[in-house]
C-alpha cells in the first residue's frame, strides 16, 4: 500500500508527534531542539542518561514498539546503516516482507520515517521498499555540521525522498538546519552525505600531509594558517580542524574519527557499487586504519595529524 502522496499537510508543532531515536553527540541536541520548539517528542536510546535529560526537557521516553506506535514521524539518528535496519526490522524476514513483531510494524499507515544517519545509499532504499508495503513514507536526510550545528539548529540537511515528503517535512527542518535541500529520490541524500565525508576526509588529510611539510621546513604553522586560510586553500575544514591540531584538543571528540572511519568505509562500498574510481579516499580509509590499530578513533579525526607527525618525524 502507497502513502497518500496528496495529503500535503506539513508536520507542524501542534500537530505532529515526532518518535525520535538516537540520542548520541547530534541526536540528543536534535532531540533537544524539537521539545524546545513544542514539538510532542517520545524518544529511545541505550544511554538512559540521554533519554533523562531529554526527557527532563519535556519529552516522553519509550521503547522502539511504542514509539513507532506513537509517532506520526519518526527520526532515527544512529551510527550506522545495520543499526537502523536493527531498529526498524530487527531481523529482516525472507522475501522481501517485514515481520509483523518488529518496531515498523507499529507504523501507522501515513506515517513517515526520516533517517538521519549516515548510512549507504542502498540501505536508504532498502528501508523504503519494505516501509512502502505499510503505507509508510521514508526519506533519507543526513547531515552535517557536527555536535556544534546540532546544539545551534544550523545543520545541513541532505534530502532524498518525494518532493511532497520533502515539503511536509519542512517545519521540522527548519528547527533543526538552517539549510535542507532536496538532492533527488530515495537514495540522493545518503549519496550527497558520502560526497560530504569524501571531501572532508580527504581535505582533513591534504592539511595535514601540508601542515607538517611546512613545520619540516621551518616555518610557523600558525602564521600559515593566519596567511592562507582567506586564500584558495581556505575552507570550513580548515578553520575547523587545524586549531584543534594546533592545540593537540583532540577529547572528548567534536566529531570521532570512529564515524568518519564508517562513514569513508561506506563511500568505498558506495563508489565501488557503481563502479567509481576513488583512490584519494581510499588512501584516506588507509590513514584512518592506521588510526583505528593504533587506538585512535575515539579521539576527534583531528587527531589523523599524529598519523602524520610520526610519519614526518615531528610535532606540529
Amino acid at each position: 500500500m502507497e502513502p497518500n502522496e496528496s495529503d500535503c499537510q506539513a508536520f507542524g508543532p501542534q500537530s505532529t508527534h515526532i518518535g525520535f531515536i538516537g540520542l548520541g553527540t547530534m541526536g540528543k541536541p536534535m532531540a533537544m531542539n524539537l521539545v524546545h520548539a513544542g514539538y510532542s517528542l517520545m524518544v529511545g536510546d541505550l544511554k538512559e542518561d540521554a533519554v533523562k535529560e531529554v526527557v527532563a526537557a519535556g519529552a516522553q521516553a519509550g521503547s522502539n514498539k511504542e514509539i513507532c506506535s506513537f509517532a506520526d514521524v519518526l527520526i532515527l539518528m544512529l551510527p550506522a546503516g545495520p543499526i537502523v535496519q536493527s531498529v526498524l526490522f530487527g531481523t529482516k524476514a525472507a522475501g522481501g516482507s517485514i515481520s509483523h513483531s518488529c518496531a515498523a510494524a507499529r507504523l501507522h499507515p501515513g506515517a513517515m520515517v526520516c533517517d538521519m544517519s549516515s548510512v549507504k545509499p542502498s540501505e536508504s532504499r532498502a528501508c523504503r521498499d519494505l516501509l512502502a508495503q505499510e503505507g509508510v513514507s521514508f526519506m533519507d536526510a543526513p547531515v552535517s555540521g557536527g555536535e556544534k550545528g546540532a546544539i545551534e539548529g544550523k545543520l545541513a540537511i541532505m534530502c532524498g525522498g518525494k518532493e511532497a515528503d520533502f515539503e511536509k517535512m519542512q517545519p521540522i527542518f527548519q528547527v533543526l538546519g538552517s539549510s535542507a535541500v532536496r538532492i533527488g529520490d530515495c537514495g540522493a541524500g545518503s549519496v550527497c552525505k558520502l560526497t560530504n565525508q569524501m571531501i572532508v576526509a580527504d581535505t582533513t588529510a591534504a592539511i595535514c600531509e601540508a601542515f607538517i611539510f611546512a613545520v619540516k621546513a621551518g616555518a610557523d604553522p600558525e602564521c600559515v594558517y593566519q596567511a592562507i586560510r582567506g586564500g584558495a586553500a581556505g575552507s570550513v575544514v580548515l578553520d575547523m580542524k587545524l586549531p584543534q591540531m594546533l592545540a593537540h584538543d583532540f577529547t572528548p571528540p567534536s566529531a570521532a574519527a570512529a564515524i568518519l572511519h564508517k562513514d569513508v568505509a561506506n563511500c568505498l562500498d558506495a563508489a565501488h557499487e557503481v563502479a567509481s574510481p576513488v583512490p584519494y579516499t581510499a588512501q584516506t580509509f588507509e590513514i584512518l586504519q592506521s588510526m583505528k590499530a593504533e587506538g585512535m578513533l575515539d579521539e576527534d579525526f583531528a587527531a589523523m595529524i599524529r598519523h602524520f607527525e610520526q610519519l614526518g618525524n615531528c610535532r606540529l
